[in-house]
C-alpha cells in the first residue's frame, strides 16, 4: 500500500523543525482542511530519511488515507526510492461510521490498541493523524484531551489559523503535561467541501472494494456484534480474536438459515472469528455511503 505520491510542499515553520530528533508518539491536531495528512507524510518522510523505524497511525474515519473509509488504520512504512512511501504491514480496527461522533469509546480503544501494535512491532516513532473533529461544543475536544490522557504522546503538534484549540493547548501547556508545538496551517490545502468529502470517500469505497467477490459466511459459526438487525449493502468488518479487522464487506443477501452473502476482497477466512456491523451502508455500484435510520 502506498501513500500519496504528490510532492509535498511545506511552509518554512514546518521545515524548521527538528523532525529526524523526534521518538515516540507524535500527534498531531487540528480542524479540517488544516494540512495535518500532508505534515504527517512530511515527517514521516523526514524521520525514515533519517532511519527511523516509523509508523504512520490513520486515524481519521471519514477522510482515510491508507484504509477504507470506517477505519482507523496503522502502516509500518518504509522509504522507496522514488521517495513514495509505503506500508509494509497493516493493521485496522473497524469504527463502522465516517464520523467520530456517537463513536468516541471506539475511537479511544481504536487508537490505544494501535499505538500498542506499532511499539510491538518496534517502531521509534508513530505519527498519529487524529481527525478534524474539534468542535468544542460536539465533543471534539474532550476526545482529543482524553486521548492525550489516554496515549500520553511524546509530543502533540497542532495547526491552528487562529485560536480555536486554545481552550485544549493551554491547559496542555500549563499543566506541563505533554510538549506542544503549534504550527500554521499549510498555506497549499485545497478546501474541500461536504460533497467533495462524501465523493472522495466513495472512491475510496471503490478502489476498497475494485478487486471483491462474493463470499458467503455461516453467521451461525462466528460471533456477531452488535446485536442489531442485517440490512442490505450495510457495511461490516471481519475480525480476528485480537479485534482487528482482516477486511471489510459490504452486505449482499442474508438467508433464512443464517447464512450471508457479502461482496468482500477478503482472501481468507480462517482467521476470523467475529462479524462486525458497520452503522453505514455502502451502495456496491456507486460506493456511496449513506447512515443507517434506527
Amino acid at each position: 500500500m502506498q501513500l500519496p505520491a504528490t510532492p509535498i510542499e511545506v511552509p518554512p515553520s514546518w521545515a524548521s523543525l527538528h523532525v529526524s530528533q523526534w521518538r515516540g508518539l507524535m500527534m498531531l491536531i487540528g480542524g479540517v482542511d488544516m494540512g495535518k495528512s500532508t505534515l504527517a507524510r512530511y515527517i514521516c518522510q523526514e524521520l525514515l530519511q533519517a532511519g527511523v523505524r516509523t509508523a504512520y497511525l490513520d486515524g481519521d474515519p471519514g477522510q482515510s488515507t491508507i484504509g477504507p473509509p470506517a477505519t482507523m488504520s496503522l502502516g509500518l512504512l518504509e522509504l522507496a526510492q522514488d521517495g513514495t512511501l509505503h506500508c509494509e504491514a497493516v493493521w485496522r480496527i473497524f469504527i463502522g461510521s465516517v464520523s467520530p461522533r456517537g463513536h468516541m469509546l471506539q475511537m479511544l480503544v481504536g487508537a490505544s490498541k494501535l499505538v500498542r501494535a506499532a511499539r510491538r512491532a518496534g517502531a521509534e516513532a508513530v505519527i498519529y493523524d487524529t481527525t478534524g473533529f474539534v468542535d468544542r461544543a460536539g465533543g471534539g475536544l474532550n476526545l482529543k484531551w482524553a486521548k492525550i490522557n489516554l496515549l500520553r504522546p511524546a509530543l502533540v503538534v497542532a495547526l491552528q489559523r487562529q485560536d480555536e484549540l486554545e481552550s485544549l493547548l493551554t491547559p496542555l501547556r500549563h499543566s506541563r503535561r505533554v510538549p506542544v508545538i503549534t504550527l500554521e496551517p499549510s498555506p497549499y490545502v485545497q478546501p474541500r467541501d461536504i460533497d467533495a468529502r462524501r465523493s472522495h470517500r466513495a472512491w475510496l469505497f471503490g478502489r476498497y472494494f475494485s478487486q471483491a467477490q462474493e463470499l458467503t459466511l455461516d453467521a451461525g459459526r462466528l460471533a456477531v456484534f452488535p446485536p442489531m438487525p442485517f440490512t442490505y449493502n450495510q457495511l461490516l468488518a471481519l475480525e480476528d480474536r485480537a479485534g482487528f479487522a482482516q477486511g471489510l464487506g459490504i452486505l449482499r443477501q442474508v438467508q433464512p438459515a443464517g447464512t450471508l452473502t457479502i461482496l468482500s476482497p477478503v482472501a481468507s477466512l480462517e482467521d476470523v472469528t467475529l462479524v462486525h456491523l458497520g452503522e453505514i451502508c455502502v451502495d456496491p455500484r456507486t460506493f456511496e455511503d449513506r447512515r443507517i435510520p434506527y
